[in-house]
C-alpha cells in the first residue's frame, strides 16, 4: 500500500500486476439513484478529483444510466481513472457478451476498459454456463485480444461457495467482487473462505457492500458508516467498492478514505465480537438469501419468475429495448 501525502487515498496494488488503483471505488448502482445527472456528474468529479481512482459500473445498471451518467462524469478525465464494468450474459453466449460491451463503452465515453467482470454470479450453474463453448469465457479471451479491455474477473454476492467453483475453472481471472464487511465474517463468510485463496493466486480482491447494500445495519444502530467503511478497507483488499447516491455520502466516505489508517487486528476482532449477535443469522445480508436481490437479467437467463415488485423489474419493464433477452409480456 502506498499513499502520496498525508489526506490522499492509498494505492493499492492490483493482483500481479504494476497497476496501482484506490483503496476506495466508486460504485455504479447507486450513483444511478442520485437525484439527476447533473449531481451525478458532479460526484464523479469530486470523486476523481478526491483521490478516487476506481470507478465500479455494470451494463443492467438502471437499464444503462449509470454508465451514461459515469461516462459524461468522467469526460476529459478517464486517462485518471481505472474503470470497470460489467457483462450481464447470465450464462448467455459470447456473442451477446461483445454486444454488450460495445452499448458499454458507448455509455461510458472510453474505446477500452481498465477491468471488465461477468457480473452477479449466483446460480449453482453460473460456472458450468460460462466455460462451456461460445460462453461469456469466450467473450472476455477475445476482448482482452482485441485490445477492449485490459483485465477480466467475475463478481457475485450470494455464495462462496460459487465464487470457489469459478476459481477452479481454471480460467485466468485478474479480479474477484464479492460482499466484504463486518457482517459477512460470520455468516456464509467470503472474507474467510474466499479472500485466502484469492490472495494466494495473486488476484486482486475488489470488495464491496462494505455498509451491507443500503446501510441497514448503520440505520438499526448496530455500527457506525464509518466503522463499516474502515473495518472493509483494513481487509487485505486491493479496493473496496461503496455506493454513494449523494455528495453527503460521497464526502463522509471521501472523509474516510483520505489519510486512511486501518484497523488493527484487535480492532477488528472487537467489531466482530460486538456485532455477533446480529451478523449470525444473516438479517444484514439479505442478498445472501432472499431472490430479491437476484438480477431480474439473470432469472430471466435461467428461466426463474421474476418479483415485479422489485425496482429494478420496473426500471426493466419500462425499457424493455435495453436488454439482451426477451422480456415476456406482463399480464
Amino acid at each position: 500500500m502506498t499513499q502520496n501525502s498525508s489526506n490522499s487515498i492509498p494505492l493499492r496494488q492490483f493482483g500481479k500486476t504494476d497497476v496501482k488503483i484506490s483503496a476506495l471505488g466508486m460504485g455504479g448502482h447507486h450513483l444511478g439513484d442520485a437525484p439527476d445527472e447533473p449531481t451525478a456528474v458532479r460526484m464523479v468529479q469530486e470523486a476523481c478529483d478526491g483521490g478516487i481512482t476506481f470507478f465500479d459500473n455494470c451494463w443492467e445498471y438502471h437499464r444503462g444510466k449509470s454508465e451514461v451518467w459515469m461516462g459524461r462524469g468522467l469526460k476529459g478525465r478517464r486517462d485518471k481513472v481505472f474503470l470497470m464494468t460489467k457483462v450481464c450474459t447470465h450464462g448467455r453466449d459470447a456473442d451477446l457478451a461483445m454486444q454488450m460491451l460495445e452499448q458499454s463503452l458507448n455509455r461510458l465515453q472510453t474505446d477500452h476498459l481498465d477491468l471488465w467482470q461477468i457480473h452477479g454470479v449466483c446460480f449453482d450453474n453460473d460456472p458450468e454456463l460460462f466455460i462451456r463453448p461460445n460462453g461469456a469465457a469466450e467473450a472476455l479471451r477475445k476482448a482482452k485480444e482485441q485490445g477492449k479491455v485490459r483485465f477480466v474477473g467475475f463478481t457475485g454476492h450470494k455464495d462462496p461457495h460459487i465464487h470457489l467453483k469459478m476459481l477452479n475453472l481454471g480460467f485466468p481471472f485478474d479480479s474477484v467482487q464479492m460482499p466484504l464487511n463486518a457482517f459477512d465474517s460470520q455468516f456464509h463468510s467470503f472474507e474467510t473462505q474466499v479472500v485466502p485463496e484469492l490472495n494466494k493466486r495473486g488476484i486482486a480482491v475488489l470488495g464491496m457492500k462494505p455498509i451491507n447494500g443500503h446501510g441497514e445495519p448503520v440505520k438499526a444502530g448496530v455500527v457506525t458508516a464509518q466503522e463499516a467503511l474502515r473495518y472493509a478497507m483494513s481487509l487485505p483488499v486491493t479496493t473496496t467498492i461503496t455506493g454513494m447516491e449523494s455528495l453527503e455520502v460521497l464526502r463522509q466516505n471521501l472523509a474516510v478514505a483520505q489519510g486512511f489508517q486501518p484497523m488493527s487486528p484487535p480492532e477488528m476482532q472487537a467489531l466482530r465480537d460486538r456485532i455477533k449477535p446480529e451478523a449470525g443469522d444473516g438479517r444484514f445480508e439479505m442478498y445472501k438469501l432472499s431472490l430479491k436481490f437476484d438480477n431480474p437479467e439473470a432469472r430471466l437467463a435461467h428461466q426463474f419468475p421474476l418479483d415485479m415488485q422489485s425496482a429494478e423489474v420496473k426500471e426493466m419493464v419500462q425499457a424493455t429495448k435495453n436488454t439482451g433477452h426477451p422480456f415476456p409480456k406482463v399480464s
